[in-house]
Formats: C-alpha cells, sequence, structure tokens
C-alpha cells in the first residue's frame, strides 16, 4: 500500500517523516519475489532512509565488496515508494538487457532493480529496494578537474545520457534532474557511467497518451535551479525536449566551467529570463559561455535542435548524436569507451574561477491523483547557500570505500 498523501495546506512545509533506525550487521530481509538479502555495514543516510552494503543471503558475512546496496525507510514515508515505481516498471534487468542488445549498445547506464519489499522489525515496517552498487559521482571528478571537463570526454558523456534518455523516455518517463551528481561511475568499470535518482521522474506518456501543455504556478522552478528546463520554470510537467535541454545545459557547464546565470541562483525569476534569451539567440549564449575561445560548434548546433521541439515532439536521438559524433571527429577524437578526466584544453576552457554554490532541493511529496509517478513538489527550494563539503556524499563515499547513491531519489542533499 502506498504512503497516505496529506492535503498541502497554504504555508506548509515538507510533511514530516520518520527517520530510520539502524539495523545490524546480518539482517535478513526477504522482497516480494521471496528472495533473500543480508544486510551489511550501514554506510550512510539518504534523507530519511539508511543505505546498507547488501547481497545475496548466504552464511558468508557481507563485506566491503558487497555488490549490492539496499535502501531502508519507515514504510509511511514517500519518497522511495514514489521511486519505486519509475523501477519497477522500467528497471526490471530482462527489459534493460533486451534493449541493450536490440539496440547493440555495449551496456546501458541505468540502475537496474532487482527487488523490493516491507520488512518488520519490532511493531515498525520498513520499505526497502535493492540497488546495484556504484563508484563516485561525476560532480566530485567535476571538482577534482578545475571544473573543466576535456571536450572529448563532454561528448562521450553525452552520448552516453543520449542512449539513457531515449530508453527512459521509449518506457513512458522523462527524468527531470539530470546532472553531473546524479551520474555515478561504475563499481567494477570507470568507464562506464549511470544515471541515477529518478525522484523527480514523471510518467509522461502513461499508456502512450501523452500528457498536455499546461502552466501551474504552484509548481514552477522545479528541480536544480542552475540546469532545470524553460518548461519547469514555467510550472510545467517535464517532458523530452526537457530532459535535452537540461542535458545541453550540463555539456556546457562541463565544457566552459560556468553557466551565465550561475551567479543569481538566489532568483529563480532571472534564471529563468536568462535561459530564455539564450534559447532566443543560441549563438550569442554561447559566446557568453565561451568568450575567449572559439565556440564548440557542435554544442551550439545540439541547443539548436532541443529549440526545434514542441512539448509533445520525439527528438531526432540519432540526428542528436551525429552531431555529437562530429564534435569528437573534428578534435580528432573518437568514442574509444575509455572516459578520461584529465584537464586537456581541447578548444575550450572555463570561462569563471568562481566557486558555485551548492543547494539543497527541499521537495514535498505528493501523489498524483491518477497514481502515476510523479511527485509533485508543493514546496519552493530554498536559497542556496554558501558551498560546502555534501554531508551526504562523504557518507556514502568514504575514500576507503567508493560506493554510490542509487535509488535515494527524491531525497533531501544535506549540507552543512
Amino acid at each position: 500500500m502506498p504512503p497516505k498523501a496529506k492535503a498541502a495546506g497554504k504555508g506548509r512545509g515538507p510533511p514530516k517523516r520518520k527517520l530510520a533506525e539502524a539495523f545490524p550487521p546480518g539482517e535478513v530481509l526477504t522482497d516480494t519475489g521471496k528472495k533473500s538479502w543480508k544486510l551489511g555495514s550501514p554506510i550512510g543516510q539518504g534523507g530519511f532512509g539508511l543505505l546498507y552494503l547488501a547481497d545475496e543471503n548466504s552464511s558468508k558475512t557481507v563485506g566491503a565488496d558487497a555488490p549490492y546496496v539496499i535502501k531502508v525507510e519507515p514504510s509511511d514515508n514517500g519518497p522511495l515508494f514514489s521511486e519505486l515505481k519509475f523501477y519497477m516498471r522500467a528497471a526490471k534487468p530482462d527489459l534493460i538487457q533486451s534493449w541493450t542488445k536490440s539496440h547493440k549498445l555495449k551496456y546501458l547506464g541505468v540502475p537496474k532493480y532487482w527487488g523490493s519489499g516491507l520488512h518488520e522489525k519490532g511493531d515498525k515496517r520498513y520499505r526497502f529496494m535493492v540497488m546495484d552498487r556504484f563508484g563516485l559521482d561525476l560532480q566530485k571528478k567535476f571538482e577534482e578537474s578545475g571544473r573543466q571537463f576535456p571536450r572529448k570526454l563532454v561528448l562521450q558523456l553525452g552520448l552516453r545520457l543520449l542512449d539513457i534518455l531515449e530508453y527512459i523516455h521509449e518506457h513512458e518517463y522523462v527524468h527531470a534532474d539530470v546532472k553531473a551528481s546524479n551520474l555515478l561511475l561504475s563499481h567494477k568499470n570507470p568507464n562506464q557511467v549511470y544515471l541515477v535518482d529518478y525522484g523527480l521522474a514523471y510518467r509522461y506518456s502513461p499508456e502512450g497518451i501523452l500528457k498536455e501543455y499546461k502552466e501551474d504556478p504552484k509548481r514552477c522552478h522545479d528541480g536544480t535551479i542552475e540546469f532545470t528546463s524553460i518548461d519547469a520554470h514555467k510550472g510545467v510537467s517535464p517532458c523530452r525536449r526537457s530532459d535535452l535541454e537540461i542535458m545541453g545545459y550540463c555539456m556546457i557547464q562541463w565544457l566552459c566551467g560556468k553557466l551565465p546565470w550561475e551567479d543569481k541562483l538566489q532568483d529563480p525569476l532571472y534564471v529563468r529570463d536568462s535561459k530564455i534569451q539564450c534559447r532566443d539567440d543560441i549563438s550569442a549564449f554561447m559566446s557568453k559561455c565561451f568568450p575567449s575561445q572559439d565556440k564548440p560548434e557542435e554544442l551550439q548546433k545540439f541547443m539548436e535542435e532541443v529549440k526545434t521541439l514542441s512539448y509533445t515532439d520525439k527528438p531526432a536521438y540519432q540526428k542528436l548524436r551525429s552531431i555529437l559524433e562530429a564534435g569528437l571527429k573534428s578534435v580528432g577524437a573518437k568514442d574509444d569507451d575509455k572516459l578520461e578526466f584529465s584537464s586537456a584544453l581541447n578548444g575550450a576552457g572555463p570561462s569563471s574561477s568562481a566557486k558555485i554554490p551548492k543547494r539543497k532541493r527541499v521537495v514535498d511529496y505528493k501523489e498524483d491523483s491518477n497514481d502515476e509517478s510523479y511527485v509533485t513538489p508543493t514546496k519552493k527550494r530554498k536559497s542556496p547557500k554558501k558551498k560546502g563539503k555534501d554531508l551526504f556524499s562523504r557518507l556514502l563515499f568514504p575514500p576507503s570505500l567508493p560506493f554510490l547513491e542509487p535509488c535515494f531519489v527524491s531525497l533531501q542533499t544535506l549540507t552543512e
């Protein structure tokens, strides 16, 4: 049963949620498919849930090399339930394997859903989900690289994102929150990248019926402010072009270091208007981002192509791939499946050395009346605070134990 959604009241903050209690290593959880999983050590906290190393149940102790993680939170909480809808509909291993094979991909960067269920401990009930274990996120790599990725790497990441987005779009969902901190390297293969955090994922086409364009002032600016789409700034539910627009902003930031509106992220109307101006004159936008070097023609063409899409249009994914592949060729590179993070100045450098503050994403989860998987944020996000180390990430990625932040989508980012 889903957690009950409380009616939103004027001036209300996010609903109060219970904190998960810690389970001892060795606790066994049984999912809805009757498969048992053994918990290892807790490795962090995400929002109101705890994260554990995990493995299939056996007589062995779950060690530091465990291949899975399990997120556990009180069953009355909403975030994990909402994310589960996406994973159960679109991320089952057989679905991903079939798509990967039919599209002749080496891998698909969508986390696999391995199981979920309810677990009783004393008089309390907990919801859990089993996920793959991952490595570091790209935001950490971006900061380590001096806030600049090599041009080849940016275009390779773009190609992997197109594979991911085409898959989730064809399975009736959009992600709505693409960004470096939601892109995680594989735990076993650092040349593979996965898109996680489906807390804002929206079922834009349930049973093949496209949602209509409708502006809702109560939902303006949903997402991560510097990347979120113009549609989201206007309170419109995300669509396929929204994901591609967000992806475009990410690629440009990764290459130049900073988007033009990042100095005023506290003012969402300013950010919205800046994005509209940039959409109306993409050439001028690119000149702002790359004032001291040649503009990457492929990224301008990418944004121009996204600009042509209407709210309900299906993107021409192969055309977008061809644009990025041409960019690789223009710098004498090819998509060799090797992600190299060293700072090579392939025609673009940081436009500014200014540090960018991190933000909290405050979301109030409310179930859609049509049982869709969109979680409606009913409280505006707070103004950014000064940059500090991400407590959640420190818990998830201790130096001796690279890990992931997989299923904890829809979770608030904890900052100091």
